[in-house]
């Protein structure tokens, strides 16, 4: 192939963000996609549009599909979203905000618009350290699905090219991925990443997503431009 055109799933999120810089500093013309599945934390959205905005994708679509039909997650059924857990509870079982088959979905869907724009690489934020307890976030996973690809479609079964599923930040700590991300120029306060935000979009800072999310920031040394329901005085003299 003569183009570098790729896929990149964008949630809104920093991790995503960030693979959307990454994909462009490598020299790829970025096609941004995002999910409306009926999660409760719609508000990544909008931000996904800021991002994608920002960071120069060559196009964004966002695909409505409704996993609430399914549920059986904190993000898409009628179910508490956790809050105030510790690292070691976080690490210690597969969590209730997991969706079920959620890489695997948006993934068969990168592929299907991958095909179409002819873009051999795709995309995705997964994260085997801070996501440890997401089955879909793992190395293994990922492989799997490179193999899967490069037998389900017409571009490899023609030979014009082969899929490459590409998880850069799959062994970063979430400090690591937000140094990286402001490396590349990523204005964080565009990103959204709070499972249980309030109705005026402002953080929880309690479920897991923000607990993750503060301690990267703080890690790292940088401030965290998320509003908070709750902040640190650290937190509101940074902002």
């Amino acid at each position: 192939m003569s183009n570098k055109n790729a896929v990149v799933l964008l949630s809104g999120g920093l991790d995503s963000a960030t693979v959307l810089a990454i994909a462009r500093a490598e020299g790829f013309q970025p096609y941004a996609l995002s999910f409306d599945y009926g999660q409760r934390h719609r508000a990544e959205l909008d931000a996904a549009t800021r991002v994608a905005e920002s960071l120069g994708a060559v196009n964004h679509k966002t695909i409505k599909i409704d996993l609430r039909a399914f549920g059986g997650s904190a993000l898409t059924d009628e179910i508490d979203v956790p809050k105030g857990r510790d690292d070691a509870t976080m690490a210690s079982d597969i969590p209730i905000t997991y969706v079920p088959a959620r890489n695997t979905i948006f993934l068969s869907f990168a592929l299907g618009y991958a095909e179409v724009v002819d873009a051999a690489d795709i995309f995705i934020g997964a994260n085997a350290l801070d996501y440890s307890g997401y089955p879909d976030c793992r190395p293994e996973y990922i492989a799997a699905f490179e193999q899967m690809a490069n037998l389900a479609t017409k571009a490899t079964v023609e030979g014009r090219f082969r899929f490459s599923i590409r998880a850069p930040l799959i062994a970063m700590t979430k400090a690591e991925i937000i140094l990286k991300g402001r490396e590349l120029g990523v204005d964080f306060s565009l990103t959204h990443s709070c499972y249980d935000p309030s109705s005026h979009g402002l953080a929880c800072g309690a479920c897991d997503s923000c607990l993750l999310r503060r301690k990267g920031f703080l890690t790292a040394g940088l401030p965290d431009p998320t509003r908070y329901i709750k902040m640190t005085k650290r937190e509101h003299d940074d902002t």
